[in-house]
């Protein structure tokens, strides 16, 4: 099953490259239906009773180098998954009927993205994360260059400069992990599993620790490494921020919980405080950062870096409550932030302008619209009754029983959240109706698709344990290595 979701979306962008333009857009619509199909099935066939991978794949690829093609997938990943295959499907089908210009470039390219960041969240073999990590840049330094708006160079040479950097630290910092545990495995192997039973020494894993911290939060982006974010965000299509903002920006968080803690737990724990002033940094920042912006998508942009710092807040409380909340709310954010873009994408569509000061009215004649914009307003800005408020929850429950100050401070954040979430919604839906701007419902077409993201944003406010509970085994031993006594651990030389 795992092979079949990660190879589909490159097989249905392959197809598209030489099909009749007619049939381009319907043909990868159906194919992203179709995988999210398999990852629902994958989401109802997973067992929530075990901590270890499922439905494993593990063959030989470079032998002589020791890299194996191994997948998997586990409570932390197996919703992820499903969100990469939800947010592609909606941005595939709300791009099947708007995009004209280039449409097979366009579809193969996203596909060749889905295939990419599914790699990532599915490979068990540390080169092979890498090597899927890279591959996300290239789809997307297409999609925006060719296909976005503004100074689109500029945003994409200044975005694939600060990944391309960090990504290339991770790769040294991945061949320096599998070569000084060699002697302790007995072979060069870049699993995870035997990484994981084969610790290096405190002295390496402290510098190796800086080296994916640096690539991992350069993609979320983390303050003060975000430089590419608002160049790329205003070039970028709307349905290709969906997927920039929603899905790629999680691959640093899950890196965290994937690689980081379990493989460098004791330079997790010496540069813990560390990464929580850089998460509450971006907490503080993005919070002002969205309350202050007139342009729309950098609201919401600045309003994930703020998200995000939570989140990397509740991982570096190395408390399993954290993480568990850290992991529901990487879905969260996912679902609220890929409605948000996509109300946008409406907005300007009917108003011609993403100036916040230059739109208003807009539900005077879009009841509809309006209230699944209301219901994904409650959730961005965590409303007690909504999975983001248990979420947040359980991420400041962990802070506050690790770092009592950090806790503290970044609740500042969820009192900004309201007031940047409301002055969003406030502005664009309500107040006068500006001159040359038309208020309409939306389609029954776009309704589909935004009301799928709407739907799941109520069904885990009322059901937010169906993460929780799948994931807890898994993010428990995700954290095990971080909370136990240094002198206990085996250590390669």
């Amino acid at each position: 099953m795992l092979n079949a979701i990660l190879w589909a979306p490159l097989a249905v962008g392959l197809v598209c490259l030489v099909l009749p333009r007619r049939l381009v857009a319907p043909v990868a619509a159906s194919g992203a239906l179709s995988i999210l199909w398999l990852a629902v099935a994958l989401v109802i066939d997973f067992d929530s009773g075990t901590a270890g991978l499922q439905h494993v794949v593990d063959e030989s690829w470079i032998p002589d180098l020791g890299v194996r093609y191994m997948l998997g997938v586990d409570g932390i990943s197996v919703f992820l998954i499903l969100l990469i295959a939800l947010l592609w499907a909606g941005a595939t089908v709300f791009s099947a009927f708007r995009v004209t210009d280039r449409p097979r470039a366009y579809f193969f390219w996203l596909g060749l993205g889905e295939t990419a960041t599914l790699g990532a969240f599915l490979a068990q073999d540390l080169l092979l994360f890498v090597l899927f990590f890279d591959l996300m840049l290239i789809p997307f330094f297409f999609l925006i260059g060719s296909f976005g708006t503004g100074d689109r160079v500029r945003a994409t040479t200044k975005m694939i400069v600060y990944t391309l950097v960090g990504s290339l630290l991770m790769l040294v910092g991945a061949i320096a992990t599998a070569i000084l545990a060699s002697d302790q495995v007995g072979e060069l192997s870049f699993s995870l599993a035997a990484l994981r039973e084969n610790l290096l020494s405190s002295g390496s894993q402290d510098w190796i620790f800086f080296f994916f911290a640096a690539a991992f939060l350069v993609k979320m982006p983390a303050v003060p490494i975000h430089g590419w974010m608002p160049d790329a965000y205003r070039a970028c299509p709307l349905p290709v921020l969906v997927l920039l903002s929603g899905v790629l920006s999680k691959v640093g968080a899950y890196g965290f919980l994937r690689i980081v803690l379990p493989l460098y737990p004791d330079a997790a724990v010496q540069f813990q405080e560390l990464i929580m002033v850089v998460a509450v940094a971006g907490v503080l920042y993005g919070s002002v950062m969205a309350f202050t912006q007139t342009n729309v998508r950098l609201i919401a942009g600045y309003s994930s870096i703020a998200q995000l710092g939570f989140i990397t807040l509740g991982i570096f409380a190395l408390r399993p409550d954290g993480a568990d909340g850290a992991v529901l709310q990487m879905v969260n954010h996912g679902l609220a932030v890929g409605a948000i873009f996509l109300i946008i994408a409406l907005l300007f569509e009917r108003a011609g302008t993403e100036d916040l000061r230059e739109l208003g009215g807009m539900a005077m004649r879009a009841p509809v619209l309006a209230a699944m914009f209301l219901i994904v307003t409650l959730a961005t800005l965590a409303m007690p009754g909504s999975a983001n408020f248990i979420g947040e929850f359980y991420i400041l429950n962990g802070v506050f029983q690790a770092k009592i100050v950090y806790a503290f401070v970044a609740s500042i954040g969820v009192a900004l959240a309201a007031f940047y979430a409301i002055r969003l919604y406030q502005r664009t839906m309500h107040n006068r109706l500006p001159e040359g701007i038309a208020s309409r419902e939306i389609s029954v077409r776009d309704g589909a698709v935004l009301g799928a993201l709407v739907a799941c944003i109520v069904g885990l406010a009322l059901y937010p344990g169906l993460v929780l509970e799948r994931g807890e085994a898994s993010v428990e031993a995700a954290t095990a290595a971080v909370q136990e006594e240094p002198s206990t651990l085996a250590r390669a030389p």
